[in-house]
């Protein structure tokens, strides 16, 4: 017995990539996106509910590691709350971020799968090696913050007045190092950038070489005003981090134009409000060939006379 099969039609990718897709199938495609990733999220907010207790004890390493907030046995002393709901609270922050973070590959995916549609063959491959560039960046200087946050408060405990307590607000305290630790993480996606100019042809790796003095002074007023830290050392080690990163990209970019290369164009290497050299040597014009005479044109065939006036039709008659 013979079974017939079913032949497939394109897929909802292939529609929304060649446009056949009506605008009232994209608005329900967004919908059911939304709700999947709403979903993902509710699942890893769950799941973070009971991750928070853990992950509230890594946030408390650094101040463990501050001096005087160990008791004699080597425990670390509890942080203050100041409400009966501060706890509550705290921990529904906690598990939303672990929520977010635990569903991330599902939402991610449902934004990815939205905006592909959209996008060329070559811009989704760049964006695959673009995100897979950002992750390990954004771990790196969340990495970086959580080692360092407890520097930085060390320095503003002795540099303050003396005679208080190391006891900090729960609350206060969680939400200085979340932030130090988002802020060094968005600020180690600094070097995409970069590599985006570079890679799309805007700037060459010379030209992003020649904004270092720029980049520099740029790295440091950021880390000044953005850091949640006021002392010293969290504002330089985070300059210093991106300046870092600066060479390290300006150094791929350069690369990136070796093997596709760049530079070795006509008057590469003039300046842009430099004139390019003219070639003004004369050359010695030789004796061209004989040229051979024409046939004579023929005399033109007579012209018919045209047929009477009713015999001529346009084309409306």
């Amino acid at each position: 017995m013979a079974f017939a099969l079913k032949k497939r039609g394109p897929s909802t990718f292939d529609r929304a990539a060649d446009g056949s897709m009506t605008l009232i199938e994209h608005i329900r495609e967004l919908r059911t996106r939304l709700f999947r990733a709403s979903l993902a999220i509710v699942v890893g907010l769950i799941v973070g509910y009971f991750l928070s207790d853990p992950a509230f004890d890594v946030l408390r390493g650094p101040y463990c590691r501050l001096p005087d907030t160990t008791d004699a046995a080597g425990h670390c002393q509890k942080l203050l709350a100041l409400a009966p709901t501060t706890g509550f609270v705290l921990k529904l922050k906690l598990s939303l971020w672990l929520g977010l973070i635990v569903g991330g590959p599902v939402w991610l995916y449902q934004l990815w799968a939205f905006i592909a549609p959209g996008l060329h063959r070559h811009e989704r491959k760049w964006a695959y090696v673009f995100v897979s560039i950002a992750a390990p960046l954004f771990a790196a200087g969340a990495v970086l913050a959580y080692f360092v946050v407890d520097k930085g408060l060390g320095f503003l405990m002795e540099s303050g007045v003396g005679g208080l307590s190391n006891q900090f607000e729960v609350t206060a305290y969680i939400g200085f190092v979340t932030n130090m630790i988002l802020l060094f993480g968005v600020a180690f996606e600094f070097p995409l950038i970069l590599l985006m100019l570079n890679f799309t042809g805007v700037a060459s790796g010379r030209r992003l070489l020649s904004w270092w003095r720029a980049v520099i002074f740029v790295s440091f007023a950021f880390a000044a005003i953005a850091t949640p830290d006021p002392g010293p050392f969290g504002m330089t080690l985070l300059a210093a981090a991106l300046s870092l990163l600066y060479f390290v990209a300006v150094g791929v970019a350069f690369l990136n134009d070796k093997r596709r290369g760049r530079g070795k164009e006509i008057y590469s290497d003039l300046a842009d409000d430099e004139v390019s050299p003219l070639d003004l040597s004369a050359e010695p014009v030789g004796v061209s060939g004989r040229v051979e005479a024409t046939a004579p044109i023929g005399a033109p065939e007579p012209i018919a006379a045209p047929a009477p006036i009713e015999r001529r039709y346009d084309d409306m008659t």
